[in-house]
């Protein structure tokens, strides 16, 4: 009877021990898929390039192309990148979810005469974008993309409504570069005066910038601007109503030159209201393009 119950004991150890090892196993095969599963997502990040800390919005990257590396300051003589980095905003907002323009109606209103309706007042989580979001959900009746772009850059006659201007627009996002490591600030003495300038300190993120956008139309080129991704798309097109884009293709050798600048004006030449009306198109990019190009 001893020696009965001795071998039941030892069984239900031998058992108990089997079953905590193969316990054990799956916790370190799970543990083994976590990390797996986390550096594939590290590599994946490091391929984009595109951490938390420098992923950069719309109006950025705008202003990182025209910003002179080393001087810290946009063109004395580009009076496009004002209006083209409100474009921006309004963009960056349609793609985060925040804005879109009212139904086209029965009578199939042109892009220019839709309205601007606010989608969503969830905060973005940039200063910027949070203030023209809440002029857009406060203003009624609602205005159009035009009107917004004129609105925010303070290109109004309406004494009434220049309350609406974003006021330094360029200052403050250049602030936001500096936070996230891709400028510095500077102070630069011009005879007369003295101006805060803020120099590139990050050339990686600069080049990462630059690379994705010729990338765009010479090795990544698709031939179809749908197919093409929403954001890089916004950018090549905001980037040349803002009269920047030049910079990002200087760099490269003559032919490859000729080549990218033809493909952008292949996209350049595309008619917004056809566009606009494509499967997965987004409405409101092609609204600001067509107020640039109108």
């Amino acid at each position: 009877m001893t020696s009965l119950t001795q071998r039941t004991s030892g069984l239900v150890q031998r058992r108990t021990e089997a079953i905590r090892s193969a316990a054990a196993a799956e916790k370190e095969k799970d543990s083994g898929g976590e990390e797996d599963e986390a550096r594939r997502g590290e590599e994946e990040e490091d391929e984009k390039g595109d951490s938390k800390e420098t992923r950069l919005t719309l109006m950025e990257e705008v202003l990182l192309l025209g910003l002179k590396d080393r001087e810290g300051y946009t063109s004395f003589w580009n009076d496009c990148i004002s209006s083209g980095l409100r474009g921006c905003m309004l963009v960056e907002l349609a793609l985060r979810g925040r804005i879109q323009l009212e139904a086209c109606g029965v009578r199939r209103k042109s892009l220019l005469a839709r309205k601007v309706i606010c989608k969503s007042d969830a905060p973005t989580g940039d200063v910027l974008l949070d203030e023209a979001l809440k002029h857009i959900k406060e203003t009624q009746p609602p205005e159009t993309v035009q009107s917004w772009i004129e609105l925010l850059s303070g290109e109004t006659w309406n004494p009434l409504k220049l309350h609406y201007q974003l006021r330094n627009v360029r200052e403050r996002l250049a602030k936001n570069l500096v936070e996230k490591g891709v400028l510095t600030t500077e102070k630069q003495n011009f005879l007369l005066f003295d101006m805060t300038t803020h120099p590139l300190t990050n050339s990686t993120i600069k080049q990462r910038l630059v690379k994705k956008v010729q990338d765009s139309v010479l090795e990544k080129w698709v031939n179809d601007p749908h197919r093409m991704d929403k954001r890089v798309l916004s950018l090549i097109l905001l980037a040349h109503s803002s009269d920047v884009l030049e910079n990002a293709f200087a760099p490269l050798q003559d032919d490859q030159y000729d080549l990218g600048m033809k493909r952008v004006h292949t996209l350049l030449e595309l008619e917004p209201e056809k566009e606009s009306l494509k499967p997965n198109a987004n409405e409101l990019m092609w609204a600001v393009v067509a107020a640039f190009t109108k």
